[in-house]
């Protein structure tokens, strides 16, 4: 099928983060085939975070969409804004938090790497 049903998830403190978080995967595991772990569109709130967290076995990058973040990579952290990505090796930590009143909106793309 060329139009591929979305499904949105949400999750309460992920990964240790703040507040609820909204998970749209734009594609399913059947299209995914066993090579990446995620491809979707991530929605943060105003206020709200997803944790520190690390990567094993996979790699994610993020692309803003819109809003602002604070985004920690290892120990260090940047601000990020619409038009930047992100890049998570295997085997490092990350995490993102949204800053000001716009709610964060990016694309996570998790590649298997095992």
């Amino acid at each position: 099928m060329p139009i591929i049903e979305q499904n949105t998830v949400s999750a309460l403190n992920k990964a240790g983060g703040k507040g609820e978080i909204f998970i749209t995967h734009l594609l399913t595991p059947a299209e995914l085939a066993g090579k990446c772990g995620m491809f979707a569109k991530v929605r943060i709130p105003a206020g709200a975070s997803l944790g520190v967290h690390q990567h094993v076995g996979t790699t994610e990058t993020y692309h803003i969409l819109q809003g602002t973040a604070t985004y920690t990579d290892n120990d260090k952290t940047y601000t990020v804004k619409a038009g930047d990505t992100t890049f998570c090796a295997d085997g490092d930590f990350h995490g993102i938090e949204t800053v000001g009143d716009e709610d964060l909106i990016f694309i996570a793309l998790i590649i298997i790497t095992k």
